[in-house]
């Protein structure tokens, strides 16, 4: 089901990942890889931020807390629901981006005579990390006739290796396919694309689909064209504006990943992982390394973001759906509240079941009416203070399937699930429940 948008979208101009930071603050003091930006970021409480002086990567600069739902909704011109709507819209309908020359590509204005990973500002957050990571860049993998957009981790071994946690999803399966015949896989991986693909890369498909045809079709209908892409020399397609494209293959060989603080800011574990191996490093003129903090609002909302059309389109076959927002204090992954318009007894109940299926890895639901804020948790709060019973109002499921990313869960990854419908009866006197404030 095509969702219907509730405005006429009139498209921006072409946007770069570099074109989110404008207005953005400036750090010109000397900053290191190595908790340097974290630190930095902390002091200044969390505000996007650029940092022009990268001690250990001199002519990189580095770029972090700048996507975030909010800002991206105001470069976009768009509501968040419609953002919701127009996600879901490009999942439906992908399209084919349009191929340029190398020498029309900005990825491809300059690049490394000899890769060194470590002369690129990629950082080293949290103390408890087990090094240097990749955490915004995306990979895309061709091989055997697909191709695979998506992002993972990856853990700097040396200056031309990673080691890359590939969750049990599709590149885990076509790098294991792959080494059963003794092939690498080739790949780029990619730093710094506009936000379309950022977003298109964050989304999970049951069946293969080719990521960058849907962030094509996001750019449409944000911007108006086609993405633009380049055809690497290794044969991989890229994002032909992105900061940085590396060359590189998933080898058969694997090695330590860890530990890494997750999304929920617990420790992840050492696991034996994918090696990459870095042929050849492309970039723009003075490029901007995306470095994205683990647990931080870039995470939770690439996490959480896509999430939430999947959630709105479960819930709109049962009930009129207006929004869905996936809660921070959920890390923009276990958690939403969904915004309803009930019109028949039972419609919360409906739509919190509605909600699990669109989301199984989630592990609460709150659904509310029109009038309450579903981003202000303190509001949201007062709808289950004022209009939720939870002897009646509440659904506990058992025996579930959790999410890897939730520490308490049971070791078979089983779990239990909580609704609550804070919704008002439909037809009934609403008055003692409406809000002066």
């Amino acid at each position: 089901m095509s969702p219907t948008f509730k405005h006429v979208l009139t498209p921006p101009p072409d946007m770069a990942f570099r074109d989110m930071l404008s207005g953005v603050h400036n750090v010109k003091e000397s900053t290191s890889v190595l908790h340097g930006m974290i630190e930095t970021s902390n002091k200044m409480g969390d505000i996007p931020l650029v940092f022009s002086n990268i001690a250990e990567a001199p002519g990189h600069r580095a770029a972090l807390n700048v996507l975030e739902k909010s800002r991206l909704c105001e470069m976009f011109d768009i509501s968040p629901g419609d953002l919701i709507d127009v996600l879901a819209w490009a999942m439906e309908n992908p399209s084919e981006p349009e191929i340029v020359d190398a020498s029309d590509a900005p990825v491809m204005q300059s690049g490394q005579e000899q890769v060194d990973l470590g002369k690129i500002p990629i950082p080293w957050h949290f103390e408890e990390d087990g090094g240097r990571y990749q955490s915004a860049s995306i990979i895309v993998a061709q091989y055997s006739g697909v191709r695979n957009v998506s992002f993972h981790r990856q853990l700097l071994r040396d200056s031309n290796h990673t080691v890359a946690r590939l969750v049990p999803r599709h590149l885990r399966t076509i790098s294991a396919e792959a080494a059963e015949v003794g092939d690498d896989v080739p790949i780029a991986v990619v730093n710094g694309p506009d936000p379309t693909v950022l977003l298109a890369a964050a989304m999970s498909f049951s069946d293969y689909v080719d990521e960058l045809t849907v962030a094509s079709s996001l750019h449409m209908r944000l911007h108006g064209s086609p993405l633009k892409v380049v055809v690497l020399p290794n044969g991989v397609m890229v994002p032909a504006d992105a900061e940085y494209a590396m060359e590189a293959r998933i080898t058969t060989e694997r090695d330590d990943e860890g530990p890494y603080v997750d999304i929920t800011g617990t420790v992840d574990d050492i696991r034996q992982e994918h090696v990459i191996e870095y042929d050849c490093v492309h970039h723009r003129i003075d490029p901007i390394f995306h470095a994205l903090i683990p647990t931080g609002i870039e995470h939770r909302t690439l996490m959480g973001m896509p999430r939430a059309p999947t959630i709105k389109n479960s819930v709109s076959k049962v009930v009129e759906c207006v929004d869905v927002h996936m809660t921070d204090g959920g890390c923009g992954w276990l958690s939403s509240v969904v915004q309803i318009v009930p019109k028949n007894e039972g419609d919360g109940m409906q739509a919190i079941e509605a909600a699990f299926r669109g989301h199984p890895s989630m592990k609460q639901v709150v659904v509310v009416d029109e009038d309450i804020d579903i981003s202000d948790p303190k509001r949201v709060e007062w709808a289950l203070m004022t209009r939720w019973q939870p002897d009646k109002d509440t659904i506990i499921m058992s025996g579930q399937r959790g999410s890897s990313l939730d520490p308490s869960r049971a070791e078979d990854g089983v779990t239990s699930k909580i609704g609550m419908d804070a919704t008002l009866t439909p037809g009934a006197d609403k008055s003692p429940f409406e809000s002066v404030l």
